[in-house]
């Protein structure tokens, strides 16, 4: 069958003279596809009824919708999250400090195996997202690895309940262990430690990037508060993120401190398992979407079709078109169709039609419109959520640094006295005030300012985050540095496991409650943004996106803790490194100042970047306009 030339969306006489109408311009390619059915592949027919049609768990349609999804299914999914995000909070305060009381390792070590646990767990998500949009669907995607988190969990319990597992306690004071006298760990003790973690790393890697997207697919694109219903969903997303966070900073901290070291980890699994059974339970309200095969392999067919395609010219007599399949059908399983754009044309080449294509229309030589589309798209998202990497970076430091200046500070809150691993409570409780007030205070106020039906655009809530962060970690460097001056005063230079009885810890709670703020309109709208802006056959490639960053935050800190501790310091000539284990002979000062000034710089490159960026439902309107725009131009003939 012959292919038609057409105008998409609507129908254009079949005349190639307005090809090259434009030639001392940048041509429109949008304007000219071919809608064909020769298509000798697996694809060949495309998939009908729009690509984001929900199905049930045994990938039928569903047919009344108003049974299954909606916020009754979303509350199933925050349960699973919920637990998730305690038990990886309730590892990140906990693990360092059972490695160097329990494991008896360096503190500075001990810190660096949790950032790379961290890193790992989250840069790891890109293979969750893969598996659940390739093959396995996000539902069963996070059956799956949640099932592996749990024996992560209960292999760390193990660990901290067996004393086969641990090294001898005995002759093990607080000297013995800031003077480094306590026994080590045996090498394999340290191996089953660190399996068991990255086992529960690797679970969490399918959990993270599926949770937000299945949550949102069980909302109606369709329904005209789709908007509304998703804005909020990501809100609430975060907040039973919230809610796990403080549970693993207070109620785990606390069974930690009365029942010990196993009891606590034991009740992160226990909760684990609970939030399993509850997420299962959801299993008949679910909706769910195909998977599109492998997202890898037609990124792949992209870039080998745009290379063997590099030399041919668009003005060329051997070009027909844009290569597309007819009416509403895709090629891709679990997609709708996606408008032309012209970003990346280098990559137009994919989907450029010639006469000798209609011998071999192999996908590894001929791309669909809406394929290349895809690759673009996860393209122009990069450069969003890597600014956010920044943030990351700051929120693994704190989790350390912070702790580190609690200890040298006085945690009565009148007769309470707060355990130090309870600090990073605060930035989950300002979220938590946060979203708590944030439709009834923040959405007015900003609608009045900003023109925005929910108060600001998603890119604007991740810029409001982004410049936050800069004032939360710019306070702490002010902070430290008359902590570390009182401390000199004082006479407690050399004690820097003893509190300061003038000095209160709340002074922390500024910067803890400003990253709070920052936390939560970043990351909020840079989901939100990712779900809507990813293709839909690859939504949980494109939550993956932040959990990315996430884990590149935490490298980087391992990364710059290293170069810090390098540059800075140095044994031979006696020179204390600014992260030295004494925090008061240290400089956290000028490493705070340091990162706000990479900080003043991430926020620079992230304005540029979303100004340059364009959302996808704009773009599709001016791809419109376009089109009627070159409807009402007389014909060239």
């Amino acid at each position: 069958m012959g292919g038609r030339e057409i105008k998409s969306p609507e129908v254009l006489p079949e005349t190639f003279a307005s090809i090259n109408d434009n030639s001392t311009g940048r041509k429109k390619l949008g304007m000219y596809f071919i809608e064909s059915d020769d298509r000798h592949t697996a694809f060949g027919g495309g998939y009908t009824g729009g690509g984001t049609t929900p199905v049930n768990i045994h990938g039928k349609p569903i047919t009344d919708l108003s049974k299954t999804g909606g916020w009754i299914a979303a509350f199933f999914i925050f349960g699973n999250e919920m637990a998730e995000r305690m038990a990886y909070f309730g590892l990140s305060v906990n693990m360092v400090a059972f490695m160097f009381y329990v494991m008896h390792r360096p503190f500075t070590s001990s810190a660096n195996a949790v950032n790379n646990f961290l890193g790992i767990s989250q840069a790891s998500s890109v293979l969750g997202g893969f598996l659940a949009d390739a093959y396995l669907g996000r539902y069963w995607t996070i059956a799956v690895f949640t099932t592996i988190y749990l024996a992560g969990l209960t292999g760390i319990t193990l660990c901290a309940t067996m004393n086969t597992f641990v090294p001898n306690q005995d002759q093990c004071d607080q000297i013995a262990l800031l003077l480094g006298n306590c026994e080590p760990a045996k090498p394999w003790q340290m191996l089953y430690l660190y399996t068991v973690l990255y086992v529960t790393g690797f679970g969490a890697a399918g959990i993270r990037p599926c949770v937000s997207s299945f949550g949102a697919d069980q909302f109606d694109e369709r329904s005209r508060d789709y908007k509304s219903h998703l804005d909020r969903f990501f809100n609430f997303f975060y907040l039973s993120v919230t809610v796990g966070a403080i549970v693993a900073f207070t109620a785990i901290v606390y069974i930690q401190m009365k029942h010990g070291w196993g009891s606590a980890f034991g009740s992160l699994a226990i909760a684990m398992g609970m939030s399993n059974m509850i997420f299962f339970l959801g299993t008949p309200l679910y909706r769910h979407r195909l998977p599109g095969g492998s997202p890898l392999t037609r990124v792949v067919q992209v870039l080998v079709a745009a290379v063997r395609k590099r030399k041919a010219s668009f003005n060329s007599s051997e070009f027909i078109g844009l290569y597309e399949l007819p009416g509403k059908r895709s090629a891709i399983k679990g997609s709708s169709k996606i408008a032309h754009s012209d970003d990346f044309r280098c990559l137009d080449k994919a989907a450029l039609k010639l006469k000798e294509d209609n011998i071999d229309q192999s996908p590894w030589r001929l791309c669909t419109v809406t394929q290349v589309e895809e690759v673009k798209i996860l393209l122009k998202l990069i450069p969003i959520p890597a600014c956010t990497i920044m943030l990351s970076l700051i929120l693994t430091e704190f989790l350390t640094l912070s702790v580190q200046q609690a200890y040298t500070l006085n945690t009565h809150m009148g007769h309470l006295k707060l355990p130090v691993t309870c600090m990073p409570v605060f930035p989950g409780l300002s979220i938590f005030l946060l979203l708590s007030l944030y439709y009834s205070i923040f959405v007015p106020l900003s609608r009045h300012i900003t023109g925005h039906p929910h108060g600001a655009s998603q890119l604007q809530r991740v810029g409001i985050g982004l410049a936050v962060s800069i004032l939360s970690v710019a306070w702490a460097g002010m902070f430290e540095r008359y902590r570390r001056n009182y401390a000199i005063e004082q006479g407690y230079e050399a004690s820097f496991l003893t509190p300061m009885p003038n000095l209160s810890a709340y002074w922390l709670l500024i910067q803890y409650c400003l990253i709070g703020i920052a936390e939560v309109f970043c990351i909020v709208g840079l989901l939100e943004f990712l779900y809507e802006e990813a293709p839909d056959a690859m939504r949980s490639i494109g939550s993956a996106y932040a959990a990315v960053a996430g884990g590149l935050g935490c490298f980087g800190a391992t990364l710059l803790n290293s170069i810090i501790n390098s540059v800075t310091g140095n044994q031979e000539k006696r020179r204390i490194s600014w992260l030295s284990q004494n925090i008061n002979t240290g400089r956290f000062d000028y490493f705070y100042w340091l990162l706000t000034a990479l900080s003043v710089v991430n926020f620079l490159a992230f304005l540029y970047s979303a100004h340059r960026y364009q959302y996808r439902a704009k773009q599709g309107l001016e791809a419109l306009e376009n089109v009627n725009q070159q409807q009402q131009q007389p014909s060239s003939n």
